[in-house]
């Protein structure tokens, strides 16, 4: 399976880890959110739209959202988020997939409170309507969480950045925006997804609660080996203990 396949596949399936009860979502609240967002869009002419962590898309686009790139709403109505994802720049799209799930990864570590201060800030190149890639600077933001804290609608503004230099990659950084705080994020080597066979299997083991020992007797290796594997597990995902490891992969679906 190509990587990029792979990594959007992984981060689709990703978003199944929140689960969300019909009767806990209050839609009312999108009114008051979509005023506020056309008054920003006519305002600032930055395209706006919400996500919708239950249903697994954008359930909202600014009228104007495609006319930064040259594109009429009847381009894109049908498709939605697929029509623009399919714009994206090939090595961005892979970029900003593995930077979304460490994002992810990210947000399920704060508390409800702290996950309402960040925002997300993702730079990356898309075809406009002539066929050319332009720059455009989108940030993502929190606009609800559920009754349980988890992310339900988040906050989407798009606009052309003030770099055009589209020989540059896709950059990503997080936002503390109460304290000014900037955090880079950007895919490198340390952060691979695809695990092989015997790592999966000590994972596996570990998740049902064998210690390395008892994972050696089992599979007929040196305590060495298994303890090596596990190290390579967690630099691969980049968690910083086993029990990090083991909820980060299942949350992943690796551990199917």
């Amino acid at each position: 399976m190509p990587e990029n396949n792979s990594i959007e596949e992984i981060f689709l399936k990703a978003l199944t880890q929140f689960t969300y009860k019909e009767e806990d979502l209050d839609y009312s609240v999108l009114d008051k959110h979509i005023k506020v967002l056309e008054t920003l869009a006519n305002i600032g002419n930055s395209g706006t739209g919400i996500f919708d962590f239950s249903k697994r898309q954008i359930i909202y686009y600014s009228p104007n959202f495609g006319s930064l790139l040259g594109y009429r709403s009847s381009d894109y109505q049908e498709l939605g988020q697929y029509f623009f994802a399919a714009k994206i720049h090939p090595e961005d799209a892979l970029r900003l997939s593995k930077v979304g799930l460490a994002i992810l990864k990210i947000m399920n570590n704060l508390s409800e409170y702290e996950k309402l201060d960040y925002k997300h800030v993702f730079e990356y190149r898309m075809l406009n309507a002539e066929n050319n890639y332009v720059r455009l600077v989108e940030q993502y933001q929190v606009l609800e969480l559920d009754p349980h804290g988890q992310l339900w609608l988040m906050l989407t503004i798009v606009d052309l950045s003030p770099n055009q230099d589209v020989s540059e990659p896709s950059k990503s950084q997080l936002m503390n925006f109460k304290t000014g705080k900037m955090i880079p994020i950007e895919p490198t080597h340390d952060l691979q997804l695809e695990l092989t066979k015997r790592e999966l299997e000590i994972l596996r083991l570990v998740k049902s609660g064998l210690l390395s020992k008892e994972i050696s007797d089992k599979l007929s290796i040196s305590v060495h080996t298994v303890n090596t594997h596990r190290q390579r597990v967690l630099e691969k995902l980049q968690a910083n203990n086993s029990i990090e490891a083991v909820k980060f992969a299942a949350s992943l679906g690796l551990l199917d």
